[in-house]
């Protein structure tokens, strides 16, 4: 694949993470521009999730480097971290806060000072469609809501680069609607967003640039119209398919069900 010369958001470089005998990340390449939207596709298993928690340091890998906007994370983490807004798959919130209480701390812990966490928390309950909720404890928010207010979280501090663990998984059709609006601005504005989704549609829609992991290791990346080209297909589903591998078909299964007619 043609390496390009645009600056980098994210540069990961021989990325590795065993567990035990298995080994969930395997000598990982991969390469996020500046203010690129990156969706970040596998199958269940194939090393996304944990990829994004090496980023987030909240594993340590076992060979590799990952820099962050050109910062080293081995060695100033705390300053990744800073430049990072998070959203794993499982969401951990504190339930007994309000919405709004639960932003304001947020932003009071990347340090902002009072009122100007309690005027980005505002802003982002209006963003996220959730200004009427924002009295309302967390632990009667319904899924989508949750991931709403999750997501407001990882904003609160302006970072530069957000990275997004299957923010669709679960949420209902307005939830997606919000989401996708509001992951395009963050586009639009220049922020560099890594997503991983099994909801290709979505990715194509709003991804500039993907990557396909398998088994821990990236089959292919780069630009969507380059990767199109590259394998000769006219969709990021179909480069996916060409890739992985497309659904076996269930034609000779199934066969207690008797044949169609």
């Amino acid at each position: 694949m043609r390496m390009s010369t645009e600056p980098l958001a994210i540069h990961v470089s021989g990325l590795t993470k065993r567990f035990g005998a298995l080994t969930a990340v395997d000598g990982l390449q991969m390469r996020v521009p500046q203010g690129a939207f990156f969706a970040f596709l596998g199958p269940n298993g194939a090393g996304k999730s944990t990829t994004l928690s090496l980023l987030t340091g909240l594993y340590a890998p076992d060979a590799g480097t990952v820099q962050v906007l050109g910062v080293d994370a081995r060695k100033s983490l705390l300053q990744v971290k800073q430049m990072l807004g998070v959203v794993p798959e499982e969401l951990s919130l504190f339930e007994r806060l309000t919405g709004r209480q639960y932003l304001t701390f947020c932003g009071r812990m990347h340090g902002l000072s009072g009122s100007e966490a309690e005027a980005r928390a505002e802003e982002l309950l209006t963003l996220t469609a959730l200004r009427e909720k924002g009295a309302a404890l967390v632990v009667e928010y319904s899924k989508g809501m949750r991931r709403r207010l999750a997501i407001a979280a990882a904003l609160i501090h302006a970072p530069a680069v957000v990275l997004l663990d299957e923010p669709f998984e679960g949420i209902d059709v307005v939830a997606v609607g919000v989401v996708r609006e509001l992951l395009a601005e963050l586009s639009r504005r220049g922020v560099t967003i890594v997503l991983t989704t099994h909801v290709l549609e979505i990715a194509e829609r709003l991804a500039t640039h993907a990557g396909i992991i398998l088994g821990g290791r990236m089959l292919d990346q780069g630009p969507l119209p380059e990767l199109t080209e590259r394998h000769q297909v006219s969709s990021l589903q179909a480069v996916f398919e060409k890739l992985i591998g497309a659904p076996a078909s269930v034609q000779a299964s199934l066969s207690f069900y008797g044949k169609n007619g």
